[in-house]
């Protein structure tokens, strides 16, 4: 009988947008600060959303829930993981950005948690040994700003081994417009230009497709949003405008 392909090898063959699109996207961008009319977070800040966490778990440990490119790039040494579903949530390409991989003149889209459905993703735990450590750099990493303190919270996902409460970052509605819902046509075309200092959104979007399939994660948006991108990219590449 013949073997069955591995599920990135399968999609790889199936997914439109490949590399050589997504190539097609980045290019050297200097960095031109923080986001415009965002005050970026201060030390005292960030200590005191660090201290906030660790006194809310009282001295357990730290598991995130990731769905995006904590996944593939944690930015920490994960301790543990399991897989992991988080009732009441879906992953959306609705975060607004202007920096990182998107500039002012060419804005583009990160992910975030949106409320409604379920997403699967995993849950990764912070190493106790270095546990505030890891905590302030990811949150550093996450909420680089004052005014988007509350995009941090704790969620419910079920794991094989049982219900966890996990500390993960989220579209909160009281930063609307900035995280507001996005039609998927209009989040290809903001994905499709978008590149930035740390690379395209295009390539941030192939990734965590590419991870998900590694993991047999099936994200019906995320694989419809891949398509538009590409067929955006295709169209851009015949006018000779990438």
């Amino acid at each position: 009988m013949p073997k069955t392909l591995p599920a990135k090898m399968r999609v790889l063959d199936a997914m439109q947008l490949t590399t050589s699109l997504v190539a097609r996207t980045l290019r050297v961008v200097d960095d031109e600060g923080p986001e415009p009319n965002w005050t970026p977070i201060s030390s005292q800040q960030l200590d005191e959303l660090v201290c906030k966490v660790e006194q809310e778990v009282d001295g357990e440990d730290i598991w995130v829930f990731a769905y995006g490119s904590l996944m593939w790039n944690p930015g920490f040494e994960v301790a543990a993981s399991e897989e992991a579903v988080a009732h009441g949530w879906h992953r959306a390409f609705s975060l607004r950005i202007e920096r990182l991989r998107a500039t002012s003149d060419a804005p583009g889209l990160m992910l975030a948690l949106r409320p409604g459905g379920s997403c699967q993703g995993v849950v990764l735990k912070l190493p106790c040994s270095t546990k505030t450590h890891d905590l302030r750099t990811l949150l550093a990493r996450e909420i680089r700003y004052a005014e988007v303190c509350d995009m941090v919270r704790w969620v419910s996902v079920k794991t094989p081994t049982g219900t966890r409460r996990a500390l993960t970052f989220w579209a909160s509605n009281q930063r609307s417009p900035l995280t507001e819902k996005i039609p998927l046509g209009d989040a290809a075309a903001l994905i499709a230009q978008a590149c930035g200092p740390a690379g395209s959104c295009a390539e941030y979007l192939h990734r965590t497709v590419l991870d998900l399939a590694d993991r047999n994660i099936f994200d019906r948006n995320l694989w419809q949003l891949q398509q538009l991108v590409a067929a955006r990219l295709r169209a851009l590449a015949r006018d000779g405008a990438i």
